[in-house]
C-alpha cells in the first residue's frame, strides 16, 4: 500500500477522534468560535518544535520556499475558515441536512480546481471513482424527510455550496503550499506548511475572538486540560492531511478522506448504539466502492 494511502486513512481517522473531543468542549461553556481556537492553541509552538526536530534528524538546513508560498498559505488558511463558519452556520438552518450534503461537492472541485490551478488532472478513471465516492456520501447526508421537504433553493444549499467550493479551493492551497517548499523530504515540505498555515489560523482566530468574543481565548487558556487532547489530535490529523497532500494530488487525496464518514457511522454504532438504516448500507457501499476505485487507480 502507497505511503499517500495509509497516512490519509490515519488522518480521517484521527479526524474523527478529534471531532468526538471538541463536542465535548462545548460542555465546558466555550463559544463555537472558541471550541475551534483550541485546535491552534498549542499548535503552533509544538509543530515549530517538531519542525526543529524532523530538520536536525533530516541534517540539511530548514528548506526554503518559493514567492507561490504564502500566498497559497493565506489562500488556503482564509478559505478553510470561512468555509467552517459556513458549515457552522448550517447548524441554524431548517434544510442543515440539504445544506450538509452539498458541502460534499467539495470532492469534485477539488479535481476541477487542482486541474486548472496545480496543472494536476485526475484520469477519467479516478473521476468515476470520485463520483460513486461523492454519490455515497449524497446519500449518507440525505434527510429523513427527503431532499424536497425543504426545498433545494435555499439559504442553506447556497451555505453548502459555498462551503463545498472554498473547502476545495483550501485543500488546492495547502497541495499548492507543499509543493512551493524546496526539500526532497514529503514530511518536512508537511511541516513547514502546516506550520504556516497554523500560525497564520491561529493569529487570525486570536484576533477576531478577542473583536467578536472578548475574554473567550482566555476561556481556552483555562480549560488548558480539556482543550489540549483537541490541540493534540488535531495536530495530528492536519499533519496526516498536509503530509498526503504533499505526497498525492490533493483530488485523490480528499476523496479518500471521505472514508471518514464510515469511521464516524461506526462509532455511532459502536459507541451510542445507533441503528444502521438501508439506506446508510446503500451509502456505505457506495462510497466504499469509490474508496476502492480511488485506491486502485491513483
Amino acid at each position: 500500500m502507497e505511503m499517500w494511502i495509509t497516512i490519509t486513512i490515519a488522518a480521517a481517522a484521527i479526524q474523527t477522534l478529534r471531532l468526538l473531543l471538541q463536542k465535548r468542549l462545548k460542555g465546558l461553556g466555550l463559544s463555537t468560535g472558541g471550541a475551534t481556537f483550541a485546535r491552534f492553541f498549542f499548535n503552533a509552538p509544538l509543530l515549530f518544535l517538531g519542525l526543529y526536530l524532523v530538520v536536525r534528524w533530516d541534517g540539511r538546513p530548514l528548506p526554503w520556499p518559493d514567492s507561490s508560498f504564502w500566498p497559497y498559505v493565506v489562500v488556503g488558511g482564509v478559505t478553510q475558515i470561512i468555509a467552517t463558519f459556513c458549515t457552522v452556520a448550517l447548524f441554524s438552518e431548517r434544510s442543515f441536512a440539504v445544506g450538509v450534503a452539498f458541502t460534499k461537492s467539495e470532492t469534485l472541485l477539488v479535481a476541477i480546481f487542482s486541474a486548472v490551478i496545480l496543472a494536476e488532472p485526475v484520469s477519467w478513471p479516478g473521476l468515476v471513482a470520485i463520483l460513486i465516492g461523492m454519490a455515497g456520501v449524497i446519500v449518507l447526508s440525505r434527510p429523513p424527510s427527503g431532499w424536497g421537504a425543504g426545498g433545494l433553493f435555499n439559504r442553506a444549499v447556497g451555505l453548502g455550496l459555498t462551503a463545498g467550493a472554498l473547502f476545495g479551493v483550501s485543500a488546492i492551497g495547502y497541495r499548492g503550499a507543499t509543493l512551493a517548499v524546496y526539500s526532497d523530504s514529503a514530511l518536512v515540505r508537511a511541516m513547514v506548511s502546516l506550520a504556516a498555515v497554523t500560525l497564520f489560523q491561529g493569529v487570525s482566530m486570536a484576533l477576531w475572538l478577542q473583536w467578536r468574543e472578548p475574554g473567550e481565548v482566555a476561556k481556552v487558556a483555562r480549560s488548558w486540560r480539556s482543550t489540549l487532547f483537541v490541540g493534540l489530535t488535531g495536530l495530528a490529523g492536519s499533519l496526516g492531511w498536509f503530509w498526503a497532500f504533499a505526497l498525492m494530488n490533493a483530488a485523490y487525496v480528499r476523496s479518500l478522506g471521505q472514508i471518514e464518514l464510515i469511521f464516524s457511522l461506526a462509532v455511532s454504532v459502536l459507541f451510542f448504539r445507533e441503528k444502521v438504516s438501508g439506506r446508510e448500507i446503500a451509502g456505505i457501499a457506495l462510497l466504499a466502492a469509490g474508496i476502492i476505485g480511488i485506491v486502485t487507480v491513483a
